[in-house]
């Protein structure tokens, strides 16, 4: 069934055909293959996908235990993407680099890294607290003399987000998954369950089960089936810059101030996000943004930046969750029970697709996580209005 049929009924509804919707698809086929799946993404194209506008980015430095874990899944998976996704006639590849991060503090939180640092070992990741000489030392052009350390991750890295869509996607094609273009405008719903969404173009799906995977239109998504979801659009803009001298090539820094920038090719790319910006599907790029709020940022940190020059500037959206910065992932288990949410990774969706994707499949096929327990991240904190918060990193 190609992706422009129109189904009535499907075992599995998905809203969002971005890369969680369509790594749920994947993993979902992965354990009930015999289930019919229907992704409804009413843009193929995926011009404003928040995917394919971010930096690729995939890190272990987390202090939650359950977004490490998904980080440490989502990175295996990322390095054998090709291997595991490709299809006999188009090859599956993401261009993995193992650049490494570098999370970068003051001397008044160097006891929260430390601490950070402590939970990602027991947990198995590959951490290195460097001291502000050693940083020094192994990053020439830094200036650490206002630091009091940081962490660094040699085994993560970054990938190619186009590439990771469309991987998940050509391969739940190819497994059976249909996609439709449209988009989901109303629901049909009972005490306790969802039974069909209205389709804009005029369209009904029936469904067993139903996942949102609407990333920053989550909430809105929400809201049609009297879902109250704080996962708002959060504008933040991407620049790829270069030196104005000579400079070694860096890891994804990041630090207290949400600068975050990497390498890339013979420049960089990265910026400084703005959380107190406005919410709304605002893709308007502020040419000065640069100039006026990442250039002293980077520069400060690194003196050959002073002289940077700015190419291209794009905007893209955050899925920002307003509760707590992590995601919502699980079932409704208060009301409707057969609507399964997986959004509002507030720029973290990218990384943890892989994992995400897997524990929806996991909840709706058996009823329960079956290997990451993802519990904690559930709808039900929204519901008590309990922040589950990290701790000093973002």
């Amino acid at each position: 069934m190609n992706d422009e049929a129109q189904l009535s009924r499907c075992d599995i509804a998905i809203i969002g055909g971005g890369v969680v919707g369509s790594s749920v698809a994947y993993f979902a086929k992965q354990i009930a293959p015999d289930a019919q799946i229907c992704v409804v993404e009413p843009d193929p194209t995926y011009e404003f996908a928040s995917t394919l506008r971010a930096s690729g980015g995939c890190r272990v430095q987390f202090s939650c235990p359950e977004n490490i874990d998904m980080s440490l899944f989502s990175i295996r998976f990322i390095r054998e993407f090709a291997l595991h996704m490709s299809l006999p006639d188009r090859p599956a590849e993401v261009d993995w680099v193992e650049g490494g991060y570098l999370f970068i503090v003051a001397p008044e939180h160097i006891k929260l890294l430390e601490a950070n640092v402590r939970v990602q070992r027991t947990h198995g990741c590959d951490v290195n607290l460097l001291s502000p000489a050693e940083l020094k030392k192994k990053f020439p052009s830094i200036n650490a003399d206002d630091l009091g350390g940081g962490a660094y991750t040699p085994r993560d890295g970054w990938c190619d987000p186009n590439g990771l869509l469309w991987g998940f996607r050509r391969k739940a094609q190819s497994l059976g998954v249909v996609y439709v273009k449209d988009r989901v405008v109303g629901a049909n719903i009972t005490t306790n369950a969802v039974t069909a969404l209205h389709l804009e173009r005029g369209g009904r799906l029936a469904a067993s089960q139903v996942v949102n995977a609407a990333g920053a239109w989550a909430g809105e998504v929400a809201q049609l089936m009297g879902m109250n979801l704080p996962i708002a659009p959060l504008r933040r803009f991407e620049h790829y810059f270069t030196a104005g001298s000579p400079m070694e090539r860096l890891p994804y820094v990041k630090d207290l101030a949400r600068m975050a920038f990497r390498s890339e090719g013979t420049g960089f790319s990265g910026g400084v996000v703005d959380g107190d910006v406005a919410r709304g599907f605002n893709f308007d790029v502020d040419h000065d943004y640069f100039e006026r709020v990442v250039w002293p940022a980077v520069a400060h940190r690194f003196p050959p930046l002073e002289a940077a020059k700015c190419h291209r500037t794009w905007a893209g959206l955050y899925e920002q969750c307003e509760l707590d910065g992590n995601p919502v992932i699980g079932r409704w288990n208060g009301r409707l029970q057969n609507l399964y949410t997986v959004a509002g990774f507030s720029g973290h969706g990218m990384m943890h697709a892989p994992a995400a994707g897997r524990a929806i499949a996991e909840l709706i096929a058996h009823g329960r996580y079956a290997t990451l327990d993802l519990s904690r991240l559930g709808y039900e904190r929204v519901e008590r209005n309990e922040p589950y918060r990290e701790s000093g990193i973002v």
